[in-house]
């Protein structure tokens, strides 16, 4: 039967590769690209429909209505923009790999070393993540809460239908990647790991999507283009995401798409190119609402790429203040058709017929947007607390994540950073001491856990990046591209300060920041003073060669000492690859680890369980090892506690949070959950467990 199903989808790939070369041009990096969106597009609608139906759970389903949507969408494209040059993507990844060595044998010997160290760390990365995708468990803790427990439901109920979860997310999150999760898992056989494959594929998505933009950027200049898309393979809080089921670098990979699509028809005038950054468009708002602090951004590209006309000066390529109408209202017009069948159908309607809001409950609202800091003093305290924020994530960013997860990397950078909090010191910023704008307050020394688990770019960031974003925005360094890009970064970093409190987890939201960041890189290329020229430019070279050496170091040790999912033996702790499987699960939380395993060993894998946990609990853990316990949620977020059903052979419950609700009988089984453990970001429940019948 798995076999089968794997056939199937080793079909769907075919025909997606296939289509795909029929809609872009004779271009590897393009095809791959329109593949990953039209893969990705195709399954997320299918999706949809089979809810609809009651087919959620149906691998037989799946495996056949995925090919429906890209037959049609290559109809629709042979007719509005068709390909009249098909080419082999074999031939041309053989003809690319051959190039590929020539540029790297024909480089000088400083930019062989530096390509050199890049490629190896970024292999040996790339290895050890796809290691860990493939044998270690999901653990992080939204995944354990809302986005893995959902979709199990989705799968068991046979539909996405709203059914009120326990925690907010469950119901109010977008479901478009559920889809993608739910044909993976189905289509490999049930392999629960699968859930981690198109995270794993944004990865490599978004590098090729980062190179293609350089290429259109600078007009094909290869060391410029490579540079950048190793360089982006290294940025921390990307490359961490990899071997997650968390969203963000899914998004980034959206986002890539549709910025490769409308640089590449700022070269070409091809109206393909538009269609297919409306499909992109309509695809990334439907996965996450984030992508609404984006669309400042995306339109800051848009302007550059799309709505102005380029015109020639004496030496450069200028900007005129002419509007390409035709381009806007085609653009307009594919992004509203998208819009409709990509973005609405993945839960924003009924979140408002349910909440009366497209997010989710007020309380969602209250604990993360700017209702925090307009309830206490109206906008004008948005504007202190947001620029609050600004400074704060500014902090952030000038860290040596990665290296300092070990001892001596933190003396370093501690010392680093010491005229930075002297200046805070004496500016009087306030920046630990004021909270009403934060979900947990700004230290200058991050908690372990969080530069750990979640860092930001690293030393790219702080050192080159914006350096030379600077330098381009204050008309220092001219490039028309690179000052628009400046613009989207900075709107969307603004974005991000004033929209919500501070976090200190949110390295992760600053990966769609980092598609707009890393692409100054090519300036290092293409600028007077090119790391590609010898001479003058060696003070250049140096501090860029230290800067990427440092790089690589700090992204080996970011994979290796990660303690959520250790590669090998570190830290006192054991490797992923090692551990239990309910311990693994539940690594954020030691102290419930006990009591999990507990219940695991005690009910069986086909049991009924009524769950009266809260919003922080961790439930995806409690369906076992093969996802084929039945949990049913009696407490849903927000909502009265409902009779427990008929035929449930199990009832689970904290009784800290439940004594009002169940009576504790004396049978009830203390499951040993450990409630003197310190240091917990969210301390465990002490749970039990009740036999029903």
């Amino acid at each position: 039967m798995a076999l089968i199903s794997l056939l199937c989808f080793g079909v769907f790939l075919g025909y997606i590769g296939r289509t795909s070369a029929r809609i872009c041009r004779p271009s590897l990096i393009e095809w791959l690209i329109t593949c990953f969106i039209l893969f990705a597009g195709s399954v997320i609608i299918t999706g949809y429909c089979l809810s609809a139906l009651d087919l959620t759970g149906n691998t037989w389903a799946w495996a056949i209505a995925v090919f429906i949507p890209p037959a049609i969408l290559s109809f629709i494209f042979g007719r509005i923009a068709p390909q009249t040059k098909p080419f082999s993507p074999l031939t041309m990844a053989v003809s690319r790999w051959h190039a590929a060595q020539r540029w790297y044998v024909s480089g000088s010997v400083y930019l062989r070393f530096l390509f050199g160290t890049m490629i190896l760390s970024v292999a040996i990365i790339g290895i050890t993540n796809l290691l860990l995708v493939l044998f270690t468990v999901p653990n992080e803790w939204d995944s354990m809460t809302g986005h893995l427990n959902r979709v199990v439901q989705y799968i068991q109920r046979g539909t996405m239908a709203h059914f009120g979860g326990t925690n907010w997310n469950i119901d109010t999150y977008p479901k478009s990647v559920c889809t993608i999760q739910i044909y993976s898992y189905l289509i490999t056989g049930r392999f629960e790991n699968a859930f981690k494959l198109i995270h794993h594929l944004s990865y490599w998505i978004t590098l090729v999507c980062v190179f293609g933009i350089a290429q259109r950027i600078t007009k094909n200049r290869l060391n410029a283009s490579f540079f950048c898309a190793l360089a982006f393979a290294l940025f921390l809080d990307f490359l961490m995401q990899a071997v997650t089921t968390e969203t963000d670098i899914v998004l980034a990979a959206y986002l890539s798409c549709l910025l490769y699509f409308l640089f590449t028809y700022r070269v070409t005038y091809e109206n393909r190119y538009l269609y297919l950054a409306a499909l992109s468009f309509g695809i990334a708002y439907g996965h996450k609402v984030t992508f609404t602090l984006l669309l400042p951004s995306v339109f800051a590209v848009m302007l550059y790429t799309v709505f102005l006309q380029k015109g020639k000066g004496k030496k450069k390529e200028i900007v005129t203040l002419s509007i390409n109408w035709s381009a806007v209202f085609k653009l307009g017009a594919a992004i509203a058709v998208c819009f409709c069948l990509w973005t609405l159908p993945t839960g924003y309607v009924k979140n408002i017929q349910v909440f009366g809001h497209p997010i989710g409950p007020p309380t969602s609202l209250k604990h993360q947007s700017i209702e925090r800091a307009t309830s206490n003093g109206g906008y004008r305290n948005l504007f202190e607390q947001g620029s609050r924020n600004v400074v704060r994530y500014a902090y952030d960013f000038v860290n040596l994540d990665g290296l300092r997860n070990v001892e001596i990397g933190r003396d370093i950078n501690r010392g680093m950073r010491v005229p930075l909090v002297w200046l805070e010191d004496k500016l009087r910023m306030r920046l630990d001491e004021e909270t009403e704008f934060s979900i947990i307050p700004f230290s200058f020394e991050r908690r372990f856990e969080f530069f750990n688990g979640n860092p930001y770019w690293g030393i790219f960031g702080f050192a080159l990046v914006f350096p030379l974003l600077f330098l381009v925005f204050f008309g220092i360094v001219r490039s028309p591209a690179h000052w628009f890009l400046a613009v989207a970064l900075l709107l969307h970093f603004a974005a991000l300060s004033y929209s919500a409190p501070y976090d200190p987890w949110k390295g992760r939201y600053f990966q769609e920041t980092g598609v707009f960041g890393v692409l100054f890189l090519t300036l290092l290329f293409t600028h007077t003073y090119s790391l590609e020229k010898s001479g003058y430019s060696i003070a250049l070279k140096t501090y860029a060669g230290v800067i990427t050496v440092t790089a690589c170091v700090s992204a080996l040790l970011a994979v290796f000492l990660n303690v959520r999912c250790l590669p090998f033996d570190a830290l006192g702790k054991p490797s992923a690859f090692k551990m239990e499987r309910i311990a693994m699960m539940t690594f954020a939380r030691p102290d419930i680890t006990k009591a999990y395993q507990t219940f695991d060993r005690l009910v069986p894998d086909s049991a009924t369980v009524a769950l009266g946990t809260i919003n922080d609990d961790f439930e995806y853990p409690l369906y076992g090892k093969h996802l084929t316990r039945r949990l049913i949620p009696i407490r849903p977020f927000e909502q009265p506690l409902r009779p427990i059903p008929p035929g449930t052979d199990y009832l689970f419950y904290a009784k800290s949070d439940t004594i009002a609700l169940f009576k504790p009988l004396p049978t009830d089984i203390r499951l040993g959950t450990d409630t003197t453990m310190k240091g917990m970001i969210v301390k465990g429940e002490d749970y039990y467990l009740r036999k029903l019948k």
